[in-house]
């Protein structure tokens, strides 16, 4: 059980991620509204789901050269610092990127979808899971060894902890994407957004200012 909650983890966060309505359903609703068919709801799915696996991948790409490079504890607090400083940024300045229109294409909808999912730090909250662990750090310093494993995937190389990882994101976040889109279509209309609406967004960024806070604690 202990190696697989970082995957359930990893799933939930794309999970969280599709029942935001800023992150792709609402658009795609709204497309599906516009051509009054429910082929264009599913339609936006593919180049959404691209574009939010283009951003969180960049993010774990990114953590698992640094890691290699830098120590444990400079990447930690640099990590610490940009999800902190993040998540406050965007609680100053809650203002979506607003810059497509109706009328896109595939390319169009992945880089919407790439922006959005950027803007909102989508994958700077799987950081922690890709931190070098202290104790295999330990270990291979003792071996004379220089590679470090995340701390919750220390099975994993990086390449195949990449892909992994997009992989199991991508699938909460289009399973609950596609499930909340097609039922506010087809039964509840955006006008739930009126009805039933809190902040998700600032539900996520205190989430990730508080990350911030717990990645120096580990």
């Amino acid at each position: 059980m202990s190696e697989l909650w970082p995957w359930l983890a990893v799933f939930g966060l794309g999970m969280f991620h599709g029942i935001n309505p800023a992150m792709g359903w609402l658009f795609a609703v709204a497309l599906g509204l516009q051509e009054q068919r429910r082929a264009a709801v599913f339609r936006a799915l593919p180049p959404m789901v691209l574009g939010h696996a283009l951003s969180i991948g960049i993010i774990i790409a990114a953590v698992l050269l640094a890691r290699v490079s830098l120590p444990e504890r400079t990447l930690k607090i640099a990590a610490a610092a940009i999800l902190f400083a993040f998540g406050l940024y965007r609680l100053l300045r809650s203002r979506h990127p607003n810059w497509v229109g109706m009328r896109v294409g595939f390319g169009d909808l992945t880089l919407w979808s790439f922006i959005m999912a950027s803007a909102h730090g989508a994958g700077l909250m799987l950081v922690p899971f890709f931190l070098p662990s202290p104790a295999a750090g330990e270990a291979h310093h003792h071996h004379g060894g220089h590679e470090m494993h995340a701390w919750a995937f220390a099975n994993f190389s990086g390449p195949s902890l990449l892909i992994a990882a997009i992989v199991v994101h991508t699938s909460g976040y289009l399973i609950v994407t596609a499930l909340v889109a097609i039922v506010v279509y087809e039964k509840l209309g955006v006008a739930i957004l009126r009805r039933a609406w809190f902040n998700l967004d600032l539900i996520w960024m205190v989430a990730l200012m508080v990350t911030g806070v717990f990645i120096l604690l580990l």
